[in-house]
């Protein structure tokens, strides 16, 4: 089963590739040849992930590859942070600014939480699965579906660690006494929010 996993992050597609290695064989955006930006425009991130799906799905049914493409799945992730109203949420990527910033946006998480007593926050993950009965061309209805992970933690009261990318120097999860950050792989992508995610997606295409 061939599935277009609709990101170039190479971090994401690693870490999401180890977990689908028997299932499937992935293919990013950049394989395919998709090369526009995807305006992220939803409200919540079940919206944001329905949307980039459906965008990619649409491409390849005007651009057919030379490799059939059974189907494609997109994330949206958002962290949680309970003494902020629940920010940045939705906004998690670009919460700092639209240019996509992940120094400047841990910089701002360390800002407004530094006089917070309460400082538990939460990631979640949706990804959207979209296939059809037949390969992606032909004239069939798409069938739609999500799936959700999500991990409880706490926000560090500084950075630590050289692993990840975005905010994994800054979240704690529940269990551990390290950041994501300092976690090896291996332990993170046992209990990250989007390795919990992935983790129902391949029971879909069990």
């Amino acid at each position: 089963m061939n599935l277009v996993f609709a990101t170039n992050n190479m971090h994401k597609l690693e870490e999401v590739s180890n977990i689908l290695l028997s299932t499937c064989h992935i293919l990013s955006l950049r394989d395919i040849g998709f090369e526009q930006d995807i305006e992220e425009t939803g409200r919540t991130l079940e919206d944001n992930s329905l949307l980039k799906a459906r965008v990619v799905w649409d491409w390849l049914r005007e651009h057919p590859q030379t490799v059939p493409v059974d189907g494609v799945f997109a994330d949206d992730t958002g962290l949680e942070i309970a003494a902020l109203d629940n920010q940045p949420g939705v906004r998690t990527a670009r919460w700092a600014g639209e240019e996509h910033d992940d120094a400047a946006n841990r910089r701002k998480a360390l800002r407004l939480l530094h006089d917070k007593q309460d400082r538990s926050a939460r990631f979640r993950t949706v990804i959207t699965l979209i296939t059809a009965k037949d390969n992606v061309g032909a004239e069939t209805s798409p069938i739609a579906a999500q799936v959700e992970g999500r991990v409880e933690g706490r926000m560090a009261e500084q950075e630590s660690g050289d692993g990840g990318f975005g905010y994994d120097s800054l979240f704690i999860p529940d269990g551990y006494d390290r950041t994501f950050a300092q976690l090896p792989a291996k332990t993170k992508n046992a209990v990250s929010h989007r390795a919990r995610a992935v983790q129902q997606l391949k029971l879909l295409l069990l």
